[in-house]
């Protein structure tokens, strides 16, 4: 059984002489597998991608040559089976619905565990995993990847030097022009499959706007299938109002024919206005990989953000503010410190159960047409 931080046999610190890389196994080569993880767990110094989990010919294939000498099976439970090669985390990129089921399994047999998002179709499943893995004393993270996006980091940055002043609205849009559905289980209607834009993009941006201003005391949604031949909700928007007040009106859409500010940030001194998405998705589908010497997640000058006041950042107003580079490969370094004992679970699953209390809500919201309240969280408001 693959050891813990706290049993003996687990590898040592990275500048330990004994030290070894920690053996991932990853569940899933498809979009998530492939595209984001497989290259980000190459790229972490202290891990090494060990074996691959697919039941597709072509993407085992495609697994094979991208990572000479990975193991590349067609079950997940051959990588915990008896006689297995030894892993020490178990990452789980394969689609909605099996997230539970597979992550479950992997902490009963002594795994670490990362899970893509969402964790899973409800917050008591979530945490119900939250409370496995704390039982077993294991690692389970949650891969919310667009916490190390550029502009993120970079508002983030001006709210910890107080550009702003106090927030009084966040906006953020994560929108895209696809007219004709692609298919697959991302856009089922069938709920078993856990489609739709809500669960996806909206697993971003509400768990973003979480980590900005703390916990939502009530949520109103709009939900909405446009396009024709479309079976899941594919033009969302949320309206939170958060415990110290701050409101966050966030936008998922792929239907959106011109796209608005990716953040549209409003305070008492200063407003701060960005539009484009982080570079390092687009990336990491071109083959492009992080490493030594690399440049990566740099925005170009052309689409830093703006900080001002009752001016439009369309006619120039404002002042440029260089972004802060995105930093994906950020995730799995926290992962693999967390997992020798030296840093935090940079995502948890309670957290994670935090933001699928959100996504509940909302889809209740929009199918009934109501707000709907969420308990106050107890010892006062975080922001």
């Amino acid at each position: 059984m693959t050891t813990t931080p706290h049993s003996p046999g687990f590898p040592h610190s990275p500048d330990s002489p004994h030290a070894r890389p920690l053996r991932v196994g990853l569940v899933g080569y498809g979009l998530a597998g492939s595209v984001f993880h497989a290259p980000l767990i190459a790229a972490t110094p202290g891990l090494e991608l060990s074996a691959v989990t697919t039941g597709n010919a072509e993407r085992a294939a495609e697994a094979r040559d991208g990572y000479p000498g990975v193991r590349v099976l067609e079950r997940p439970e051959e990588l915990w089976a008896d006689g297995a090669e030894p892993l020490d985390l178990i990452v789980v990129a394969s689609p909605n619905k099996t997230h539970v089921p597979i992550a479950r399994a992997a902490l009963e047999a002594g795994l670490p565990v990362v899970v893509d998002k969402p964790l899973a179709p409800t917050a008591a499943e979530a945490r119900g995993l939250a409370e496995l893995a704390e039982e077993r004393g294991l690692l389970l993270s949650v891969f919310q990847n667009r916490r190390w996006d550029s502009d993120f980091l970079t508002l983030r940055r001006l709210l910890e030097e107080d550009e702003l002043g106090e927030v009084q609205r966040f906006e953020s849009r994560f929108e895209r022009w696809r007219p004709r559905p692609k298919g697959g289980w991302r856009e089922s209607g069938a709920p078993e499959e856990i489609g739709g834009l809500l669960y996806d993009l909206g697993s971003h941006v509400v768990d973003q706007a979480l980590v900005l201003f703390g916990p939502v005391v009530s949520v109103y949604a709009e939900s909405d299938v446009r396009r024709p031949g479309a079976e899941a909700d594919d033009d969302t928007f949320l309206a939170l109002t958060h415990a110290n007040g701050v409101r966050s009106h966030l936008y998922v859409s792929a239907t959106a024919a011109q796209l608005g500010p990716r953040f549209r940030v409003l305070g008492r001194r200063a407003g701060f206005v960005t539009y484009g998405l982080d570079p390092q998705e687009a990336a990491l589908r071109e083959g492009l990989r992080p490493g030594p010497g690399a440049v990566w997640g740099v925005e170009p000058e052309a689409l830093w953000g703006r900080v001002g006041s009752g001016e439009s950042p369309l006619t120039g107003g404002g002042t440029p503010v260089e972004s802060v580079p995105g930093d994906y490969p950020a995730y799995y370094a926290a992962v693999a410190a967390a997992l020798r004992g030296t840093g935090p679970n940079p995502v948890t699953a309670w957290e994670a159960a935090a933001a699928l209390d959100v996504l509940e809500a909302a889809r209740r919201s929009a199918r009934e047409g109501v707000t709907v309240t969420l308990p106050r969280p107890s010892g006062g408001a975080a922001g």
